[in-house]
């Protein structure tokens, strides 16, 4: 089995575990970070993402207080994505969270939402590889802390122009790429082409993380050794199963979650459906320690038909929770349900919804 690399270390001393959960809109906030924190082998230590920070919204919010800046107590090695193209914001933006303990900045170069698009923001700064460039340098100027940038490989398939990209943002001062190989044209349909991280990989001296079609620990381990990278991103799997992280763990040696000694983590189609409503019931009540009412039953909503889609009546499930209205209600239902013998949670689902 291949061995962990050094390359994410390099950057942050404590990293010993390169598989991350993925930044995502409206997801990779506190509670997430929270519950899938749950399943982390108790003497891994890996960086923690932020979902996509607008950095024309930053300098203006209260930084930390807001949903998509609220850390918690456990929350360390938090490298948050902002999503920007102007120094002054950038600048500004990297002011309001460093003061939060970050370990990092992440700069979205992938998102290929139409919004994005239009204001030049995300996979559309890969169109025009020298202001995407000043866009890193622009960043390193503002701070001493590591920048990475996490992108596609391009907006159309271009392999020349996609690697002249590349050396162009290390050149300016990135110090970690993380690669989801497909194009902005793709958006999430078609497979990722793993062969792109790897060529990746072998073409420049920075770490890579690979980010892409991850639904299992298998494809992980896979995709780690298939790749070289140096790392490996989970992104939609992860508000599933989050006991990837403690699956991965039992094959590469680690401790299993602090207060799971002994046990080891779910296992089977059924067992995992049950482990599934767990982690419904820790995610509700999460939301509704850290987010206002109103705002608590909309992030429980979309997570719910963001992970349900591997569990063979996920749809049911939404529908029933969709009419709760109180924790208790929703506590409540989510235990009946998940008492029917007849769940099962299958390994793999489209994604290209």
């Amino acid at each position: 089995m291949t061995p962990f690399k050094q390359g994410l270390s390099t950057l942050w001393g404590e990293v010993n575990f390169p598989f991350t959960l993925a930044p995502m809109v409206g997801l990779s906030h506190v509670v997430l970070r929270e519950v899938v924190r749950d399943y982390l082998p108790a003497n891994a230590k890996t960086i923690w993402p932020t979902e996509m920070l607008n950095s024309r919204r930053l300098p203006h919010q209260a930084v930390g207080k807001t949903p998509e800046t609220l850390f918690s107590e456990r929350d360390e090695l938090v490298v948050p994505q902002i999503l920007g193209n102007e120094k002054e914001f950038i600048e500004k933006s990297i002011a309001k969270l460093e003061p939060l303990g970050i370990r990092g900045i992440d700069i979205n170069m992938g998102c290929p939402v139409q919004k994005a698009l239009k204001h030049n923001y995300g996979v559309a700064l890969m169109g025009d590889a020298q202001y995407a460039a000043s866009v890193v340098r622009m960043a390193k100027e503002s701070t001493d802390l590591p920048v990475s940038v996490k992108l596609r490989v391009g907006l159309h398939k271009d392999e020349d122009h996609f690697y002249k990209f590349c050396h162009g943002l290390i050149e300016n001062g990135a110090d970690l790429l993380t690669l989801h190989p497909r194009t902005g044209a793709q958006k999430r349909r078609g497979n990722a082409d793993w062969n792109q991280i790897k060529a990746l990989k072998e073409r420049v001296g920075v770490p890579i993380i690979g980010n892409g079609d991850v639904q299992t620990y298998q494809d992980a381990m896979r995709m780690l050794e298939e790749t070289q990278c140096d790392g490996v991103m989970i992104g939609r799997a992860l508000t599933c199963r989050p006991w990837i992280l403690w699956q991965l763990g039992e094959e590469y040696g680690f401790e299993a979650p602090r207060g799971r000694e002994g046990q080891r983590a779910p296992q089977g189609e059924s067992e995992e459906a049950r482990e599934y409503g767990v982690v419904v019931q820790r995610y509700c009540e999460l939301c509704f320690q850290y987010f206002p009412y109103p705002l608590a039953m909309r992030k429980i909503k979309f997570f719910l038909r963001v992970s349900s889609p591997w569990l063979n009546f996920g749809h049911s499930l939404t529908k029933v929770l969709g009419k709760c209205r109180e924790l208790e209600e929703l506590q409540a239902a989510t235990q009946k349900f998940f008492e029917s013998d007849s769940l099962i949670l299958s390994p793999y689902t489209n994604l290209a919804y």
